[in-house]
């Protein structure tokens, strides 16, 4: 791909270029028209352009970051007429924008996330789908109609982000990676758009039935024949703006259907406007035959009702995701001499480093995880985990970035840079979300995709009978048949209901990172249940300490403590707590530590090697022989061993409440005939006494990762549906074999990456809560497909044999279209 700019090109020329008179494009030269502006925001500095093309492309490339195009060019830009938005220009993406940034894992892949304007419906998922799959090296594509975003994945030495958005031009898709505010401007500008030509089309439509009702009004031969010529002549300049204005969206939408060669869902909706107002015309021209003029309007006016619902409906979709987008800030306050000094200066939160300190005023969002080092307050966590209640952090506190601070002034220090904080982090996964499509949603696409050819075969079909049996009716039931027909309720369907359940989720704190929850969820025979940190509190406290040798337990408590100074896992964390993290760290160091999942740790401190785990684990550097010690088997607690070369020191009781929604969420899987299962590394007495309490009939303690991977594949070979809810390290592999999972917000950051599911409230009732929404969006999805699919069945046949005529139809596949919109949109709404 050819770059228009030429290092070689002369000072005196680069101005020129630079600095084009005022009456001219900024882009591409071309004259400035007298009428409306299409400004785009260059370095600061707002340039006048041609038209919206030009606007789209230059701030485009002044998003990317390479607006210095402009100030070394030596030529003007091809028009975006002439180039179709495909020119040069998209070359600057190449390796520029780190939004199309290398796959975790392989970097010789690259993929992205777009946001594309101009979806319609499922047809126009399966045109972009289907294109991009050609072009070389790309690997996958997934479209979603109800959020606009595009997941794209290619072989960055086959394919360039140029290549893949000169594809989506050239079928008439614009696109840019995605962008929360520009996402948010999109939806402005496509309402606004809409508004005026729904208004433009209503007021046609009224204005046409005041000259059409004398003739649905008046007897044979009442109405003069000049009156009436005069009368239709009148509707059908009404008309016009109606069709050349607001139908523009459909007619858009077909040509670029055509030109691609595929059959989309505007191409039944443009040429039953085009025939019916064709015919009209000619007959008002010939002055015989009848006009269907109210029709026209009526249709036009009554589809874009329906759009204007499901355009609210992707609004409300993207809310939340918007809102999170916003919750981290642009600045913060930072403290760079602190605690010395409290001089402050406003940085770039993108400047923020770890160790830097920042002060938080009450009001503002927290720019970076952080740890509150200095005074106390009430933060508002409601943007991460839906709970509304402020919640109180002192001195040591650790506060997620997009945290707001709700009461006091706080000085913190930062322990992850802005980009890689909790906030950032849940944003990827929600940018990646939503982008493919379960398997229910992938039927309606192709069936959406079949639809249309089909369904212009029948219409031929019937006009061609009508032309044998009655010649007259021939014209109107085709067109009848046309505008009847409504694929975009079978599109709109599943991806309506799937946006709406996810964005009510989302609010409440529950993170759908993959597109098979819901359906999976719903199918689910056995759920499977970690117990520390899921079924339990996960902070657990120690309760006794036993000295099994010489070593004194304060001594022993400060060993163990060192060896988990580094450790997320919450038995370390209250081991750390027991001794004084500060006065453990500045008397012990351990080194050369060593993390065996599901059994313990090993390392060095003070110049002796130690164990700390499980007794089968201690026993390997300890020795086969152990003091017995009071509440061994009462399975009142966790045991945790601390032993060095041939000597069992101590032996520490941790005990975990259970959590308080833990019963209930047991009670609600029961009701439902789930098989329940409790498969926990904790010992087998204290495995076995939770899921007494509980009452889940299938308890196993003393299980390795491994084990619980085994359990959970043996299982599905079985034919089970797993559902595995997990929390911590341990937990990663089984949570990715499982069919589908779930991961305690509060949990390892590498758990919440193999889930299907993050619950960020923490909550374990979010888990059932999750499982009745999913009841209710598989219900609202089958009512919709059910409903599209009769009501196709039923309208289609009854236009065929000439009981509707076709403003009848186009009311009936507006109301189709509107029904399945507002039954989605229950689901937001929902109570539990």
């Amino acid at each position: 791909m050819t770059h228009p700019v030429h290092a070689a090109a002369h000072t005196a020329t680069t101005a020129a270029w630079t600095s084009p008179q005022p009456a001219h494009c900024y882009h591409c030269g071309l004259p400035l028209g007298g009428g409306e502006r299409w400004p785009a925001l260059i370095d600061g500095v707002e340039h006048d352009m041609c038209c919206p093309g030009c606007a789209a492309v230059a701030q485009a490339i002044s998003d990317a970051g390479q607006s210095s195009y402009y100030r070394e060019r030596s030529g003007y830009a091809a028009t975006a007429a002439q180039a179709s938005l495909a020119p040069p220009e998209l070359a600057l993406y190449d390796n520029a924008d780190p939004r199309f940034a290398a796959r975790d894992g392989n970097p010789a892949d690259s993929e992205a996330t777009l946001l594309v304007e101009g979806i319609r419906c499922a047809a126009c998922v399966w045109l972009i789908e289907r294109r991009l799959m050609q072009l070389p090296g790309v690997q996958h594509a997934s479209m979603n109609v109800a959020t606009e975003r595009l997941q794209v994945r290619w072989h960055k030495d086959r394919c360039q982000p140029a290549d893949i958005l000169g594809a989506l031009h050239a079928i008439g898709y614009q696109a840019w990676p995605y962008d929360a505010a520009r996402h948010s401007r999109q939806l402005q500008q496509a309402g606004r758009a809409l508004g005026r030509q729904l208004f433009v089309a209503g007021l046609s439509m009224m204005q046409v039935m005041m000259y059409v009702a004398p003739a649905y009004l008046a007897d044979d031969g009442t109405l003069d024949d000049s009156m009436a010529a005069l009368m239709q002549w009148a509707s059908l300049l009404l008309t016009l703006p109606a069709v050349c204005y607001s139908a523009l969206p459909f007619f858009r939408g077909a040509w670029n259907s055509l030109r691609a060669r595929a059959l989309g869902m505007d191409v039944p909706v443009a040429l039953g406007i085009a025939a019916a107002f064709g015919a009209s015309c000619i007959a008002t021209w010939r002055g015989h035959g009848d006009v269907y003029y109210d029709s026209v309007t009526m249709f036009i006016f009554l589809l874009l009702c329906s759009r204007y619902l499901e355009l609210a409906a992707r609004r409300k979709a993207s809310a939340a995701l918007e809102r999170m987008q916003h919750g981290l800030p642009a600045s913060a306050t930072r403290l760079p001499d602190w605690p010395l000094g409290r001089g402050s200066s406003t940085v770039a939160a993108s400047a923020l480093r770890a160790g830097h300190f920042i002060l938080v005023k009450p009001g503002e969002a927290f720019a970076a995880d952080c740890e509150i080092v200095e005074g106390q307050t009430s933060v508002d966590l409601s943007l991460l985990t839906g709970e509304s209640a402020p919640q109180h952090m002192a001195r040591g506190a650790s506060v997620p970035g997009g945290a707001i601070n709700a009461s006091a002034v706080v000085v913190a220090r930062v322990d992850k840079p802005a980009s890689d904080s909790t906030l950032s982090g849940l944003l990827k996964l929600i940018e990646g979300a939503g982008a493919e499509k379960p398997q229910l949603a992938q039927w309606a696409d192709r069936a959406a995709s079949r639809f249309v050819a089909g369904l212009l075969l029948f219409a031929l079909a019937a006009f061609a009978w009508w032309s044998w049996y009655d010649a007259a009716r021939a014209w109107p039931v085709a067109i009848a048949v046309l505008v009847v027909s409504c694929p975009c309720a079978l599109s709109l369907a599943t991806p309506s209901a799937l946006a709406a359940a996810t964005g009510r989720l989302l609010g409440k704190g529950v993170l759908i990172v993959r597109p098979h929850v819901l359906e999976t969820l719903h199918r689910a025979t056995h759920i499977v249940f970690d117990k520390t940190g899921t079924l339990t509190q996960g902070r657990p406290t120690v309760q006794r300490i036993d000295a099994l040798g010489g070593t004194a337990a304060s001594a022993a408590l400060q060993v163990a403590a060192a060896l988990e100074a580094n450790s997320v896992h919450p038995i370390g964390r209250a081991l750390l707590a027991a001794a004084g993290e500060a006065a453990v760290m500045a008397r012990w160091n351990a080194t050369d530590v060593q993390e065996l999942p599901g059994q313990g740790l090993e390392g060095t401190v003070q110049g002796i090697r130690y164990r700390l785990g499980n007794a089968t684990f201690v026993a390997g550097i300890a020795g086969a022989a152990m003091l017995a010690t009071p509440g061994d088997s009462d399975g009142d607690g966790t045991p945790v061993y601390l032993g060095s070369g041939g000597a069992w020191i101590a032996r520490f009781l941790l005990c975990d409440a259970l959590r308080p929604d833990a019963q209930a969420t047991v009670d609600y899987f029961r009701a439902r005939g789930k098989q329940l299962v409790l498969l926990s590394g904790d010992s087998e007495a204290l495995t076995l006494r939770v899921a007494r309490s509980l009452d889940i009939p299938l308890a196993s303690g003393e299980f390795l990762p491994q084990q619980k991977l085994a359990y959970v594949q043996e299982l599905q070979q079985e034919g089970a549906v797993v559902a595995m809810v997990g929390d911590g390290i341990n937990d990663a592999a089984v949570l990715s074999a499982a069919d589908v999972s779930f991961a305690m917000g509060s949990g390892a950051a590498l758990a919440q990456a193999h889930a299907d599911t993050v619950l960020m409230n923490g909550q374990l009732g979010a888990v059932a809560d999750t499982a009745r929404t999913a009841a209710r969006t598989m219900a609202v999805m089958r009512q919709n497909l059910a409903w599209a699919t009769l009501y196709n069945l039923t309208a289609i046949p009854a236009a065929a044999l000439g009981y509707l005529n076709p403003w009848l139809s186009g009311a009936g596949m507006a109301l189709s279209s509107a029904v399945v919109v507002l039954n989605a949109l229950r689901l937001r709404n929902e109570k539990g």
